[in-house]
Parts: C-alpha cells; sequence; structure tokens
C-alpha cells in the first residue's frame, strides 16, 4: 500500500506544478503529419540501414559540432565540448592492438565498473530497500560512454532501470577490448518463458524477473571482435562471478541468469550469431517482429508534450513517477508510450514494426535456474552450473574460439590489424555515412 501512497502523492505534487494554463501547445495535425513523413523515410530501409542510421543520428545528437572560419577563408569544424574530445581521444588511443597474432594468450581479461550514479541499493534483513555509498571514479562513466558511441554500429542507449556498465580491459596493459552493460531483463520473450515455464504474474507482481538482467551491449573492439571472436569473449564474462556479485550488491537479487538476444537475427549468413555453439548461452528460438521505428530525436520531445497534455496521467506514469527504490514506477517507458501514440494517432502499422526477428538466447548459471525463477526452490537450494570465474572463462574462449578462429584467418591471409572507431561520424553527413560503413554492417 505504501508504493502506491508514494505515487499519488507524487502525482499530486506534479499537478500542483503543472497547471492546465503551463502545459505545451501541440498542433496535434502537424504532429502526425511529422510522425508519417518520418516512420516512412525509416521503414523503407532494411535493418541493417536502419541500423546505421540510428548510430549516425545518436553521434549527431551526442556530440555537436562548431564551425569557424579561418584567417584563410576556409570552414573548420570541431567538437564543440572539448571534454567530449579529450575523452574520444583517449578512448581510441587506448584500444587494444596485437602486435603478433599470438598476442591474443597473454591477455588477462577483466571487468571495470563503471558507475554513474555513485548510489547502490540493497534488501535490508526485514526486506526493505537500503541505499548506500559505493566508491566512485567520476570519469570511469565518460570513458565508457565514449567507447560504446564509437566502436559498435549499434545505438548506444541509456536504458531505464537497472544498469551495470563495464569497460573491458587487459589487466596487463589496461588496453580496451571492449564494453557490456548488463541491464533489466525483457518482460516478455516468448521462447525464454516457455523454456522456463514462468508464470507471467510471478515474474512480475512477484518479483521473479529481478533475478535475471539481459546483456544488453556486448561489443568488442576491433581487431580482438574480428581476429579473435572478441564478442565470444564479452558474452562468457556476462555470467562472471563480477557481474552476479555486483547484481547482488546493487540491488539485493540474486542472479540467476542472464539473456540476450542477436542483434541482427537470422539476416546474417547461416543465422549465426556470436552466442551460438557458445558454453553456457542456450538458443531459445527468435522474437517476433523486434525492430520498432522510431520518429527523429525533436519528434519525440513533441510527443512527450502532447502526452503531457492529452494523456497526463500516462506521461506522469511513464516519465515522472518512480518507486521507492528511486527506479522508474514503468518499467520500457519509451516503447510503451510510442505505441500508445502510435495507436492514438492510428499510424499505419507497416510505419510501426519490421517483421525482422532477433535472436533469443538465456543462460542458466545454476543446474536448477528454472525451478528457481518459478518459484519452486528457494535461493539456499541453488547449485552452481559452472565455474564462472575469469580465469575458467577466459581459458575456455581462448582454447575453444579465439585459437580455431585466428588459425583459420592465418591460412586464409586474412588476419586484420584495423580498429573500427566510427569519431569521423561526427563530421559526415548520412550519404558519406551510408557510402562508407553500410557494407560493414553485420560483418
Amino acid at each position: 500500500m505504501k508504493k502506491v501512497d508514494d505515487v499519488e502523492v507524487q502525482w499530486a505534487k506534479f499537478l500542483e506544478e503543472n497547471p492546465e494554463d503551463k502545459m505545451p501547445m501541440i498542433d496535434e495535425n502537424l504532429l502526425r503529419e511529422r510522425m508519417i513523413k518520418e516512420l516512412t523515410y525509416v521503414s523503407a530501409m532494411d535493418v541493417k540501414e536502419y541500423t546505421l542510421y540510428q548510430k549516425w543520428h545518436e553521434i549527431k545528437s551526442k556530440f555537436p559540432t562548431e564551425s569557424v572560419n579561418t584567417l584563410f577563408g576556409e570552414e573548420e569544424t570541431f567538437l564543440a565540448d572539448p571534454v567530449q574530445a579529450k575523452y574520444i581521444a583517449e578512448a581510441k588511443s587506448n584500444i587494444w592492438i596485437p602486435e603478433s597474432v599470438e598476442d591474443y594468450m597473454d591477455l588477462e581479461p577483466v571487468l571495470e565498473y563503471t558507475d554513474d550514479s555513485g548510489k547502490g541499493t540493497k534488501k535490508g534483513v526485514d526486506g526493505s530497500v537500503v541505499s548506500y555509498n559505493i566508491e566512485r571514479n567520476m570519469d570511469l562513466p565518460v570513458r565508457c560512454n565514449a567507447l560504446k558511441s564509437f566502436i559498435t554500429n549499434g545505438r548506444n542507449n541509456s536504458n531505464i532501470g537497472r544498469n551495470l556498465h563495464f569497460i573491458v580491459k587487459d589487466n596487463k596493459t589496461s588496453k580496451y577490448l571492449g564494453v557490456v552493460t548488463i541491464s533489466s531483463d525483457f518482460l516478455d520473450l516468448t521462447p525464454r518463458d516457455k523454456h522456463i515455464g514462468w508464470d507471467r504474474t510471478l515474474k512480475t507482481q512477484g518479483g521473479m524477473i529481478n533475478h535475471t538482467g539481459i546483456g544488453s551491449s556486448i561489443v568488442p573492439t576491433q581487431p580482438l571482435g574480428y581476429n579473435y571472436v572478441g564478442g565470444k569473449l564479452l558474452s562468457l564474462l556476462c555470467l562472471s562471478d563480477e557481474v552476479q556479485k555486483l547484481w547482488k550488491q546493487q540491488y539485493g537479487d540474486i542472479m540467476v541468469g542472464v539473456t540476450t538476444t542477436s542483434l541482427y537475427g537470422n539476416t546474417k549468413a547461416g543465422g549465426l550469431s556470436q552466442y551460438d555453439g557458445l558454453d553456457y548461452w542456450d538458443k531459445m528460438g527468435f522474437t517476433a517482429g523486434s525492430v520498432s521505428y522510431e520518429p527523429e530525436k525533436e519528434t519525440i520531445y513533441m510527443i512527450r508534450d502532447w502526452l503531457k497534455v492529452k494523456h497526463t496521467r500516462k506521461y506522469f506514469e511513464w516519465y515522472i513517477a518512480t518507486k521507492s527504490t528511486g527506479q522508474p514506477y514503468k518499467r520500457d517507458h519509451k516503447n510503451r508510450s510510442l505505441q500508445f501514440v502510435y495507436a492514438q494517432m492510428k499510424i499505419p502499422k507497416e510505419l510501426i514494426r519490421s517483421d525482422h526477428a532477433r535472436g533469443i538466447y538465456f543462460s542458466e548459471l545454476y543446474t536448477n535456474t528454472n525451478e528457481f525463477l518459478r518459484g519452486d526452490i528457494k535461493e539456499n537450494q541453488l547449485v552452481k552450473k559452472f565455474d564462472s570465474s575469469y580465469e575458467a572463462l577466459v581459458k575456455i574462449w581462448k582454447d575453444k574460439h579465439a585459437r580455431g578462429r585466428i588459425g583459420f584467418l592465418k591460412k586464409k591471409n586474412k588476419v586484420s590489424y584495423d580498429t573500427l572507431f566510427l569519431d569521423d561520424l561526427i563530421y559526415m553527413n548520412w550519404e558519406e555515412t551510408k557510402a562508407k560503413y553500410l557494407g560493414q554492417i553485420g560483418r
């Protein structure tokens, strides 16, 4: 009852601070026309082009530039924020590049936790939620964000809810091997839920979804990813003792499973992803139409203003209200709000979603993970399924995956020493971006 009362108190305060005469003015017809125009443009793209288009928009939005005329009458363009320029240069110069093809054997991969809040929560002995301060290095989140933005073609999203952000680095040289983010798990993935035998009420209202996380970003640097299937290394590290311990420390719930989805699903040659054939990750099936097309950022802000005026309570619950833990009151608020607005505005269905399917993968950290998630057993009855130490997981990667991959590339004379760092997108238009990078998507 206390949780509901808290939300109602927040609601009353919100109404007091947002009287009708201070609500934004939105032309509904103009907004609908704008949405249809933008959605028509992006829905004509295939999933790879749309992925790159989102990345280009993300970088243009997050890393604005300024231009000045030089003494010679030429225009010079540079990053508006010199602090951003500093961290981008630092990230780019610290990517691991092997000097010889066998250097991967000397790697000691570790996860460096990067916290962007400085706060943690845990459950007290009486079941209450207790907040506490944790050690914080202020520049770690910025470094992590710079890496996530530029080493992958996929969009660097900020997920609402639980998030553990990590830089993966070599313990010997401190060079970067990639980034990993473990976030609040998807509520509904039918193939996974059928495999577990999950009752939706127990999963949501019973809070069992809090015992699983999702690998929302699992991105190796290059050439580690290409030469040594570095994505498989990072996928294994998502299951490590360090991730499990931090999840428990931060959120008070034991982690018993990890979900992830493949970026390109069955559109890749052979339908394979970095999770196929990987120890401890089991393929559950495919999502049904996983790509939701979105308008541009300015239009999304207009949509929020429209919601605030026309559906004030929904806007409040999606964007303002929080639980007693400080977490958002509603999960997946961005997708929920967009789908609601699409329906209210009667946006044609073919402009909203593609039928592109992503592969679903699930890792059971205990032999009886599914029994625990169904509520059949208690936490003290859980039995570890495998050795999840750094040493054991890295050994699997080196012996079973990296060795075979680099051996194959050596025979074919296809070993690469090229990095992938997309900072040039800061200064490129969409046509230039597409010409240079579209052919590399999904490789």
